[in-house]
């Protein structure tokens, strides 16, 4: 009788469809909500603006963030993201030898609100570890779709608040690609 479960028991893991290995549709997978996509960018500040300053890219220093994300969508015209950005900084002191250095980790989780013609609104939240904090609302647009990526543009607009310094808003440019 003990043999007679055992064999049921293999014989039911052995029948059963395994869809570990199979390719997914991806058509199919956009029709089923939620799905998720990562994907990975760049992203340039192009100006910052405080009651005491207004700072430029490339003036003093030069700063880059490479944001990774993941985004959840949950039906044809709304998701939620979820982002990563470390940022490195060159400058160059007068008199001096430039230096880089990691300058700062940004986490920004947000709604995506989709539109038609592959533009989306993403109102984030901002937390940094240089102990700034705000919001920042984003524009995207999709300019190309391939099977295997997405290739998208942004431009955002950080305020940020904390840390004794002045309130700030700012303009960036970020450019990536979800994988599909």
């Amino acid at each position: 009788m003990r043999k007679k479960w055992i064999f049921l028991v293999l014989g039911g893991f052995l029948t059963v469809r395994c869809a570990a290995q199979s390719v997914p549709n991806p058509q199919a997978s956009y029709s089923s909500f939620p799905y998720t996509k990562a994907y990975v960018s760049f992203i340039i500040p192009w100006v910052t603006v405080n009651k005491n300053a207004t700072t430029t890219e490339f003036q003093s220093s030069t700063t880059i963030g490479f944001p990774v994300g993941l985004n959840v969508y949950y039906s044809k015209r709304f998701g939620f993201s979820y982002e990563i950005t470390p940022s490195i900084e060159w400058n160059q002191p007068t008199g001096k030898e430039g230096m880089s250095k990691t300058s700062n980790l940004l986490i920004d989780p947000g709604p995506i609100f989709r539109f038609p013609n592959n533009f989306n609104i993403i109102p984030r939240l901002a937390f940094e570890t240089q102990g700034r904090y705000g919001f920042t609302p984003v524009f995207n647009k999709v300019y190309c779709r391939t099977k295997a990526v997405d290739y998208w543009f942004s431009i955002s607009f950080p305020c940020r608040f904390g840390n004794n310094d002045p309130a700030s808003v700012g303009a960036s440019l970020q450019i990536g690609f979800t994988f599909n």
